[in-house]
């Protein structure tokens, strides 16, 4: 199997994680240079026509697209460790958070970088901006609660809600967005988990 994913960006971030976290050794990395534009070329498209990262292939020469869908694939295949949930409650209630972490903390940040700073050039966007501003505290609450008494996000042990959750922080931190001392226990978790191996660029 090949991974195609651009460093820094959140949902190839969260997958490369999740694969580094299970231990996976077996599929090879490709990078694809956004800069470059090389998400466009004839190659990238036909892997997927919408030109978006990542992009599991897998050894049938199938494509999968979807970040969540990659990381449940290679869950099926590679069951232990064990990062979407032991049984059936535990693993809704791990999709459940990764949900809840991707749609209101992960893609808020993404939008806020893109309507500021964006690393695509894309025009400012003061309203967008405001917006997720204002949304945001409720999120950045929410999960720095989650995680005051424990170590990750679901417990003991890291799963793919973890991987989110680290790709969505790691992107604004990279273009100068940082999680306030108003959150001690999201600043903390995240100083610690970026120190895992699975999170090296």
């Amino acid at each position: 199997m090949k991974f195609y994913y651009f460093a820094v960006a959140p949902n190839p971030t969260r997958v490369r994680t999740y694969i580094r976290e299970k231990g996976i050794d077996d599929i090879e990395m490709v990078s694809v240079e956004l800069g470059k534009g090389e998400q466009r070329s004839a190659a990238h498209l036909k892997r997927n026509p919408a030109g978006t990262l990542p992009v599991l292939e897998l050894d049938s020469g199938a494509f999968i697209t979807e970040s969540l869908t990659i990381m449940e694939y290679l869950e099926a295949l590679y069951p232990k460790p064990v990062m979407i949930g032991e049984d059936l409650l535990a693993r809704m209630m791990t999709l459940q958070a990764e949900r809840k972490i991707e749609l209101n903390l992960q893609m808020r940040i993404v939008r806020l970088i893109h309507a500021t700073n964006s690393p695509l050039g894309l025009p400012k966007n003061p309203a967008i901006a405001a917006n997720e501003e204002m949304h945001l505290p409720v999120q950045l609450q929410r999960i720095d609660q989650t995680l005051k008494d424990q170590e990750f996000v679901m417990g003991g042990q890291p799963t793919i809600a973890d991987c989110t959750l680290f790709s969505g922080l790691f992107f604004g931190e990279f273009f100068g967005w940082n999680v306030s001392a108003d959150y001690p226990y999201l600043q903390r978790w995240y100083a610690a988990f970026k120190q895992r191996p699975s999170t090296s660029l």
